[in-house]
């Protein structure tokens, strides 16, 4: 389900674990134990599904990606559909319905979220760990009653996007008409478990220094827009400058406009 292609050997920082994961470590070329760490972060099958933990002081809560319960579930139901911010920024709209790449896939929350409003969307992840959650969690939400349709509309891919994102696109039956980017940033936000959640995301994919280029490849790619997620205060990444805003309570977005959706949209 998640291809292999320009793959990185991004999340070093994180040992698989157990007998039944020593095929998946070899998969992404990451180290394999038979027991737990003494100290540093797990890949592992837990309850739900595969999850990451480490030390719960600092790191919280195991972190795993899930598109069937929880935050996802009440998201897709009750988040405000086309009203929320991630959805403005992507061009959805009357009779416009995007497709998406989303080169920094993440936990893949705002993927699902735009596959669950319809759209086509395809998940670029780099961190072999992130990935192998992603590949998981696709998995399950195949064979979810009434998802089923959702998972159909989300595809997967393992690479850098700085430099290999036109390869992870290729093969992908759909126009990038919208390439989605929330690069790693150093957030402040007040909750203690969301610092622990990024504290774990940092050890394994970086301070995403490479935005810029990361930036530049969505600008060549991207056929319509690109739309990129930063806290509410925080400068543009370094490059040109976005031609439109949009702005929430926490975070905004900075849009990079090619051509009109609603126009193609519009034509026969």
């Amino acid at each position: 389900m998640g291809d292999l292609s320009g793959a990185v050997p991004l999340g070093e920082a994180v040992v698989v674990v157990g007998e039944p994961l020593r095929p998946l470590a070899a998969r992404y070329g990451l180290a394999w134990r038979a027991e737990p760490p003494a100290e540093g972060l797990a890949l592992r099958q837990g309850p739900a599904g595969l999850e990451i933990a480490g030390d719960p002081a600092l790191y919280g809560h195991p972190v795993r990606a899930d598109f069937v319960s929880g935050a996802a579930d009440h998201r897709r139901r009750f988040g405000g559909g086309r009203g929320q911010l991630v959805a403005k920024a992507c061009g959805f709209g009357k009779g416009v319905v995007p497709q998406v790449v989303d080169a920094t896939a993440g936990l893949g929350r705002d993927a699902f979220v735009l596959a669950s409003l319809g759209a086509e969307v395809l998940m670029v992840e780099r961190v072999a760990a992130i990935h192998a959650l992603l590949d998981d969690a696709l998995a399950r939400l195949a064979v979810a009653d009434e998802l089923g349709e959702i998972a159909a509309r989300l595809a997967l891919r393992h690479a850098d996007g700085t430099t290999a994102l036109a390869d992870a696109i290729a093969d992908w039956p759909h126009a990038p008409q919208v390439i989605h980017l929330d690069p790693m940033f150093p957030h402040r936000e007040k909750s203690a478990l969301v610092k622990k959640e990024m504290r774990l995301f940092r050890e394994l994919a970086g301070a995403d220094d490479d935005a810029p280029q990361l930036l530049a490849a969505a600008l060549d790619l991207a056929t319509h827009r690109v739309v990129v997620k930063r806290p509410r205060k925080a400068p543009p990444i370094a490059g040109p400058a976005p031609q439109h805003v949009i702005e929430g309570k926490t975070s905004r977005y900075d849009l990079y406009v090619r051509r009109s959706l609603r126009t193609d949209a519009a034509s026969p």
